[in-house]
C-alpha cells in the first residue's frame, strides 16, 4: 500500500460467519480503505456494508460490471445497505477481492460516499465491477463499519478484512 495508507486493523475468519464489524474507528484520517478477500457459503452472494449500526433505508448505489465480452449495470435506492455490486456463485475458496474507499468519513456536515472496486472470479459476471454508494443519514462521523454477506449467508473460513486510514497530507 502507498505510504499514505496506515494499517488500522485486520481480521481473518477462523470459522464461517455472517458478518464482521470494525468498531471504535478513530477520526484521525481523511478517508478509510477497506480491503476484503472473501468467499461465500452459497450461490448468489455479495458483500454489503452498513455504517454506525444504521439498518434503515438511507443507502443508495449504482454499479457497473463487465467481463470483457458483456456488461451490466444496476441501481438501488432507499436500500438498507450498500452492496459491492453483482452476485457471485458460492465456492469454498476465496473468490472476491473488494476494495471500499469511504471518503471524508469523519466529516459531520456531509453525506458519505463510498467507491467500490471488485474483482470477481465467479458468478454471472466474473471480471471487474465498480460501484458508487451514498449514505444519506443525517451527517455524522463514521465510527463503525459492518461488512456482511447478503441473503443471510456466511463468509467462509479464511476470508480477510483489512482497514486502512489515509493520512492527511
Amino acid at each position: 500500500m502507498p505510504a499514505t495508507y496506515e494499517p488500522i486493523a485486520t481480521h481473518t475468519l477462523s470459522s464461517a460467519q455472517a458478518s464482521y464489524t470494525f468498531t471504535s474507528i478513530s477520526a484521525a484520517y481523511t478517508d478509510l480503505i477497506i480491503v476484503t478477500n472473501v468467499g461465500y457459503s452459497a450461490a448468489n452472494y455479495y458483500t454489503c456494508l452498513q455504517f454506525n449500526g444504521d439498518t434503515t433505508s438511507n443507502y443508495s448505489a449504482t454499479f457497473l460490471a463487465g467481463t470483457g465480452s458483456s456488461a451490466v449495470s444496476n441501481r438501488s435506492t432507499s436500500a438498507t445497505f450498500i452492496a459491492d455490486g453483482n452476485n457471485i456463485a458460492g465456492a469454498t475458496t476465496i473468490l472476491d477481492t473488494v476494495t471500499f474507499h469511504v471518503q471524508n468519513y469523519a466529516n459531520t456536515t456531509t453525506f458519505k460516499t463510498v467507491l467500490i472496486r471488485k474483482t470477481s472470479n465467479g458468478g454471472t459476471y466474473p471480471g471487474t465491477e465498480a460501484t458508487v454508494g451514498l449514505w444519506r443519514k443525517t451527517p455524522e462521523a463514521i465510527n463503525s463499519i459492518k461488512l456482511f454477506s447478503s441473503s443471510a449467508g456466511n463468509f467462509i473460513t479464511g476470508s480477510t478484512f483489512t482497514l486502512y486510514g489515509i493520512k492527511a497530507a
